[in-house]
């Protein structure tokens, strides 16, 4: 392996997430980046209650995904936490006896499969995010952060919330579509991109743009004109990766843990 998961990249305003020459590379920061994203849930006291998941697809076997097998904290998760998941729900490689969250298959293999750009995809139940969603209604431009999403959001309106099948995580990949975040009602956010890392930043951000929408439910909405001026700027994908980046240098101070 020639890259060195022991510690953060250098990060500046304009830097890009690299993906790495060979398949072997890709993979180890896929799953590297998933470990340091659940820790980073864990950290914000999300998925407590074993809901969520951050997934990561397999640069190689790309109709399969890397996800946290069950029952291990988010606070703990390393990459060895991390099973392979195939495309009919089974359990190709992983920790002895592993299982997993059946939701995060039903949900995860569909949007995989029906988005060959999604490399990684998160989930899981918010403070702000889940009641946000129960209005079933899309954010709007009342904050900078928000305008990361107005332009570029999903709303899945469905009421299953369970997703006991791939039919329901396939409407729901369906409301995703290329989109970065998807409000699904009365359930949460869901966001997807071009590493599990930049799927990550992406939650977060869009928890926190939640949770003013839900503090400030009569907030004055800025003009469309002045929405995708910011939008051009803070809807870059390199905006979700760096945000990932800050992140894990906070709340994760040492990378290596999860190695």
């Amino acid at each position: 392996m020639s890259i060195d998961l022991t510690d953060y990249p250098p990060i500046a305003y304009d830097t890009k997430r690299v993906e790495p020459d060979s398949v072997d590379d890709t993979r180890a920061l896929r799953k590297w980046e998933a470990a340091i994203g659940y820790r980073l849930f864990g950290a914000l006291r999300y998925g407590q209650l074993g809901d969520g998941h951050v997934t990561a697809r397999d640069p190689e076997l790309t109709d399969h995904f890397w996800v946290l097998a069950y029952g291990v904290p988010f606070r703990s998760a390393t990459v060895h936490d991390l099973t392979l998941v195939g495309p009919d729900g089974r359990i190709v490689e992983g920790p002895p006896g592993a299982e997993i969250n059946h939701a995060a298959y039903n949900i995860h293999h569909p949007i995989f499969s029906a988005n060959g750009s999604v490399a990684g995809a998160a989930h899981t139940h918010t403070p702000y995010g889940t009641p946000w969603s129960a209005n079933a209604e899309p954010f709007r431009p009342i904050s900078q952060e928000s305008c990361s999403f107005v332009f570029d959001q999903g709303l899945y309106g469905g009421d299953d919330l369970e997703v006991v099948d791939t039919a329901g995580g396939e409407r729901i990949a369906a409301a995703l579509g290329d989109h970065k975040v998807c409000i699904l009602r009365n359930h949460g956010l869901l966001t997807g991109g071009d590493s599990p890392g930049t799927a990550v930043g992406w939650f977060v951000m869009a928890e926190r743009v939640a949770e003013v929408h839900v503090k400030a439910p009569a907030g004055q909405a800025i003009s469309e004109e002045a929405a995708k001026e910011v939008a051009r700027s803070m809807g870059d994908p390199g905006v979700g990766w760096r945000s990932f980046q800050w992140l894990a240098r906070d709340l994760v101070p040492d990378p290596s843990v999860v190695i």
